[in-house]
C-alpha cells in the first residue's frame, strides 16, 4: 500500500516497501549474477578475468524497472532481461560467462533471499524496540487494577499490566522462531534447469559452497526450487507478527468503546461528530492482520508446486509475498507508536471492576465459601446471590454476609486486589525476558 499517496502512510510501511522493491529485486539479481560468476571463477569453471568483468559491470549497472516490463511480458520471469543488460555490459570477451549455467529461477530466488535477509533485519529491530516500550507499559501498570474479560464478559480481577504482557510474550516468542526461520530461509538457490546441476559435471556441490561464501548465505541439502516450505514458513512468520499486533489492537479498540473508555487514543476524530475519537491505529492492526492471513494463506497454496518448476506458483509468491512484508512492518510501526501514546485510565478500570454490584468477585466469593461447605453448594449459593444483586442492586458481597453465616472476611474477599494470583509475578517475569533481550 506504499504506492497510494492516500493510504500509503496508514496501510503501507516505506522502509519495507523500499527493501522489496522492483529497485531492490533488481540489485539482488545483479548483485547474485556477480556473486555467481565469482564463484565459477573461484571453482575453475569460467575465467577469472571474465567473472572480474562481470562483477565490475553487475556493481555498476543501474537499470530501470521500467526496462524489464517488456521482457518480463514475453517470457514471465525478468531474469532473461536482465542477464541481457549485463551482457551487453560485460562486453564481447565477458558475455558469454554471464548466468553461465544456471537458471532464471537461481538468481530470483537467491535474490529473493537477499532481499528477505533485510527484511528480517528491520523487522527483528522493531520488535525488539516495541517489546522493550511494552514492558515499559506493562511495569507502569503492573498493579493498576482492571477487570478480566472472558467472551467479552467480566470475569476475574487483573491488571493492566498482565494484559500488556500477554502482548509481549508471543513477541518474544516470534524473535526466537526468527532464528529458526533464519536459518532454513537464508540459503542460496543453485540448481540448473530442473536442480541436478548439470552444465557444472562433478563441480556443483563445489560451486554452491563458494556461491553460499560469496553471498554469506547456506546451503540447502539440495536444489529447493519445486520445495517452498520455506517461503511459505516466511509468510506464516509474518502472518504471526500481524496477528499478534491484531490481538493486541482488538483488546485496545475494546477498551476505548465509550461504555467501557479504560483507556484513550489521540486523533481519529469523526467527520460529523465531534465527540468520538476513533481508534484508528487499533482498528489498522485488526486489518491488517486480517490481510497478512489471507496473504500467507496463498504462499500455503504456492506450497503445491508441479514437478520441478511451477510458473503458477511461483508467480502466486510474488503476489504474496512483499505485501505480507509490508503489512508486517506496518502492525510492529503502528504498534510501537499504540505503545508510546495510549492513555490508560486506571480510575475507569476500577469504576468498571465495581460495577455489576461487585459481581466480578464471584469467584473469590465461591472459593472463600468452599473452605466452610462443600464446593458445588458454595458456587449454587453465589449464583443465587449474583442473581439476586442484579434485581436489588446490593452488592454481591453484602448479600453473602446476610445470607450466610460463616467466618469469612468479606471485607478481604470482596477487594480486587486480593484475587490477582500471580499476575504481578507474571509481568515481571515477562519483563525480564524484555530486560535479557535488550541486554544482548
Amino acid at each position: 500500500m506504499t504506492g497510494s499517496q492516500i493510504y500509503g502512510a496508514l496501510l503501507g510501511d516505506t522502509e519495507i516497501a523500499d527493501l522489496v522493491s522492483d529497485r531492490a529485486h533488481i540489485r539482488a539479481m545483479l548483485d547474485v549474477e556477480a556473486a555467481l560468476a565469482r564463484a565459477q571463477a573461484d571453482s575453475g569453471i569460467i575465467p577469472a578475468a571474465a567473472a572480474g568483468v562481470i562483477d565490475r559491470a553487475a556493481q555498476s549497472l543501474e537499470i530501470e524497472p521500467k526496462e524489464l516490463d517488456g521482457p518480463t511480458y514475453q517470457i514471465g520471469v525478468p531474469v532473461v532481461g536482465l542477464v541481457a543488460r549485463l551482457r551487453a555490459a560485460a562486453g564481447d570477451d565477458a558475455a558469454d560467462y554471464v548466468h553461465w549455467g544456471a537458471t532464471s529461477q537461481d538468481i530470483m530466488d537467491t535474490a529473493l533471499v537477499l532481499n528477505m535477509r533485510a527484511v528480517l533485519l528491520v523487522l527483528e529491530q522493531r520488535m525488539g524496540a516495541l517489546a522493550m516500550r511494552l514492558a515499559v507499559l506493562a511495569r507502569e501498570h503492573g498493579a493498576t487494577l482492571m477487570a478480566g474479560r472472558t467472551r467479552t464478559q467480566q470475569a476475574v480481577p487483573t491488571t493492566f499490566g498482565a494484559k500488556v504482557a500477554g502482548w509481549i510474550a508471543p513477541l518474544l516468542r516470534q524473535l526466537e522462531r526468527l532464528d529458526e526461520v533464519r536459518g532454513r530461509l537464508l540459503v542460496v538457490q543453485l540448481g540448473g534447469a530442473a536442480g541436478t546441476l548439470a552444465p557444472f559435471a562433478d563441480k556443483g556441490a563445489v560451486l554452491s559452497a563458494a556461491f553460499a561464501a560469496q553471498l554469506q548465505l547456506g546451503q540447502s541439502a539440495m536444489p529447493w526450487h519445486s520445495q517452498r516450505d520455506t517461503i511459505a514458513e516466511l509468510g506464516a512468520w509474518l502472518a504471526t507478527i500481524t496477528s499478534i499486533l491484531g490481538k493486541m489492537g482488538q483488546d485496545l479498540a475494546l477498551l476505548a468503546q465509550s461504555e467501557v473508555a479504560e483507556v484513550r487514543f489521540a486523533g481519529g476524530a469523526s467527520s460529523t461528530m465531534p465527540q468520538k475519537a476513533n481508534p484508528v491505529l487499533a482498528e489498522v492492526l485488526v486489518a491488517l492482520a486480517r490481510h497478512g492471513t489471507g496473504l500467507s494463506g496463498t504462499l500455503q497454496h504456492a506450497v503445491v508446486h508441479a514437478h520441478e518448476r511451477d510458473g503458477a506458483a511461483w508467480t502466486a509468491e510474488w503476489l504474496a509475498l512483499p505485501p505480507l512484508a509490508e503489512a508486517a512492518g506496518a502492525a510492529l510501526r503502528h504498534g510501537l507508536t499504540i505503545a508510546e501514546t495510549v492513555e490508560v485510565d486506571p480510575v475507569r478500570m476500577r469504576a468498571s471492576l465495581d460495577m455489576a454490584s461487585g459481581t466480578v468477585m464471584a469467584e473469590a466469593a465461591s472459593f472463600a465459601l468452599a473452605g466452610h461447605m462443600p464446593r458445588a453448594e458454595a458456587k449454587a449459593l453465589v449464583t443465587r446471590g449474583c442473581e439476586a444483586c442484579a434485581a436489588s442492586g446490593q452488592t454481591l458481597i453484602e448479600w453473602l454476609r446476610d445470607a450466610v453465616d460463616v467466618d469469612v472476611d468479606w471485607e478481604v474477599v470482596g477487594d480486587p486486589a486480593n484475587w490477582l494470583g500471580t499476575a504481578e509475578e507474571t509481568v515481571e517475569r515477562v519483563c525480564a525476558r524484555v530486560d535479557q533481550l535488550a541486554g544482548s
